[in-house]
């Protein structure tokens, strides 16, 4: 099972916005991936998907439930929005918009990057939260 996407909070139809001045978005990825990138980085699903996935702050712990329950060794990449182009859209018509870019992240743009260990019940939460 994947998730239960939450509701657009303007109820708009799920089509895309190109650079949304916007707060903070959110990548994890393999501390050993982002350790190795030098002025940009890659995630794999630029090359398998032809972007790379992020989440804005309300869909982080969520999403990273859903897809890496349990998963070891990841950071959590802090990214200013407006320092690349990013395109706000509903890539598999599930009901929420998530923030994509198309292109490899300038390690310029990377804010702030914290470990983001799993939870003992392999849940996530974004760092400084606490239960």
């Amino acid at each position: 099972d994947f998730y239960q996407p939450e509701a657009s909070p303007t109820g708009e139809a799920a089509d895309m916005d190109h650079n949304l001045s916007m707060a903070t978005i959110y990548h994890w990825c393999p501390a050993e991936a982002w350790e190795s990138a030098d002025d940009e980085y890659v995630a794999p699903s630029l090359t398998e998907e032809g972007f790379i996935h992020f989440s804005y702050e309300h869909q982080v712990e969520r999403t990273a439930t859903a897809l890496d329950r349990g998963r070891t060794g990841l950071v959590l990449l802090c990214v200013d929005p407006n320092a690349l182009e990013v395109v706000d859209e509903d890539c598999y018509e599930i009901g929420e918009r998530f923030p994509h870019v198309y292109g490899p992240i300038p390690v310029k743009a990377v804010t702030d990057v914290y470990p983001f260990p799993p939870q003992p019940d392999g849940s996530f939460r974004l760092p400084g939260l606490a239960n």
